[in-house]
Parts: structure tokens; C-alpha cells; sequence
């Protein structure tokens, strides 16, 4: 762990509460699972007892550290989920195996004229009508997921109305007789989990998100979806697929 910057606009206790995000990944604790005390980070990070108590808790209520009171704070050992990001990746197809229940809902949808990025990854004319949802995925009960993607609202009229009745883009996609599909770009990247993302997902501010930029297309070319998935760096791995010849440009 590095010691935190006073003057580089972030709080002190997210920064601590990074820091200890990073060092669990890295195997930096022993085998017990155990963080040094409070006045141990105190002095290693030099902030007073209080900040460190902020990142505890924050960690803490997401899952990440578990408080046991008159013994400590301890990782709160748990396997992440792999998901796979390949070619044909579909959610519940990319974690069976791994839960019993796969659930979700459709946060909101909208038509609306699209810009120039999502007018390039669809094909489209800029200004077009495009489908924008917005839904969040979880996994056993648990937020994993919050996706945004766009759709051609010409060519897909009335695609918030099926997804609401069918729970699922390849479901309502199959239902315009659009039978297989493929994803022929992805970009991955790491940011901090913004406003609405923590929300949904049920994080704490500082959290980490991996969110996915994607174009699927049918198989012969046509663009379909473009889309940005943000999903909990501490509940869910990502698997690149390289057999599966998913593009990473």
C-alpha cells in the first residue's frame, strides 16, 4: 500500500479504502485473512483514526471486509463470479454453473435522437432514432450488473415491450427472427462506480466498477446493439474468451 495524496481531489478514506481494495487483490494479508488495527493503518497511511474507520465501514458495507467486534476486521473471503466475454456471450449462459438464480429488471427506457458515438457503433445516420434501456442484472439475489445499450428504434419498434415480457435481449432479439448473434467488439475499463451504478449495483462510494464498451452485430455484418456494461469488480471477474475470437480493439 502507498501512502495517500493529501491534495489530489479525492477523500482521504476512499483513497485508503482503494489501497486496501488493491492489497487484497495482490495477496498482501496473511493466511487468517486479518488487517492490521486501526491505529496500525492509522500510522501507515498518517490520517487519524476516524478516516481509516470511514474505509472500513465502506468496504465493509459492500461485502469486501467484515468487522468482528473485540477481534478485528478481517476479509470477507468469498469466490467471484466468472463471467466470459466471448463471441456469443450471454449472461445466463456466461454463469451457469456458478448460481442457482439469475434475475433483473428493466430500469427505464427511452427513444431519443443518437449522438455521434452510438450513431458510429450502430450504422447509423447521426440523430437517429435509437432505443436507449437501461437494466441491472443480479445473480442469487445479488446487483452484479447495471447495463445500458441502444437499439435502432426503426427497425425495433416496440423492443422495451417485449424485453419487459421476455427478460432478455436474445429472447426479444429472436423474436424479429434474429436467431444468433455475435459480439465483434470490446473495450474493458476500470473506473469508480458513478452515482446511479452504486446505486443499482449496492455499493459504497470509492467502489471500483469494470465496465465493458461492446457492438453486437448479426452474424453477416448488420449492427444491432451497442451497449456499456458496468459490473462490480468485487463480485465479478472477467474472462476473455480468446477461443471464442471476441475482438478487443
Amino acid at each position: 500500500m502507498e501512502f495517500v495524496e493529501r491534495r489530489s481531489g479525492i477523500s482521504l478514506w476512499r483513497q485508503i479504502a482503494d489501497q486496501i481494495r488493491i492489497a487484497i487483490s495482490n495477496g498482501e494479508f496473511d493466511e487468517s485473512g486479518a488487517l492490521p488495527g486501526e491505529l496500525a493503518l492509522a500510522r501507515r497511511f498518517e490520517v487519524n483514526r476516524h478516516t481509516v474507520r470511514s474505509a472500513i465501514a465502506s468496504l465493509a458495507r459492500e461485502g469486501v471486509l467484515r468487522v468482528e467486534q473485540g477481534r478485528g476486521t478481517f476479509i470477507a473471503r468469498h469466490t467471484k463470479l466468472q463471467y466470459p466475454i466471448g463471441r456469443r456471450t450471454r449472461f445466463s449462459a456466461g454463469l451457469a454453473g456458478q448460481i442457482k438464480s439469475r434475475g433483473g429488471f428493466l430500469k427505464s427506457h427511452v427513444t431519443e435522437a443518437a449522438t455521434g458515438h452510438v450513431s458510429r457503433a450502430l450504422e447509423l445516420e447521426p440523430g437517429a432514432p435509437v432505443l436507449r434501456l437501461e437494466r441491472v442484472s443480479s445473480a442469487d439475489g445479488v446487483p452484479v450488473s447495471r447495463g445500458i445499450s441502444w437499439f435502432d428504434a426503426e427497425r425495433f419498434p416496440d423492443f422495451a415491450n417485449r424485453y419487459e415480457s421476455r427478460k432478455s435481449i436474445t429472447a426479444v432479439l429472436n423474436s424479429y427472427d434474429i436467431e444468433d448473434y455475435v459480439r465483434i467488439s470490446t473495450r474493458i475499463s476500470a473506473h469508480h462506480a458513478d452515482p446511479a451504478t452504486l446505486d443499482d449495483l449496492k455499493l459504497s462510494p470509492g467502489a471500483i466498477t469494470l465496465r465493458t464498451e461492446a457492438v453486437n452485430a448479426e452474424v453477416a455484418g448488420r449492427r444491432l446493439e451497442y451497449s456499456h456494461t458496468f459490473f462490480a469488480a468485487d463480485r465479478i471477474e472477467l474472462d476473455i474468451d480468446h477461443q471464442a475470437g471476441t475482438a478487443l480493439p
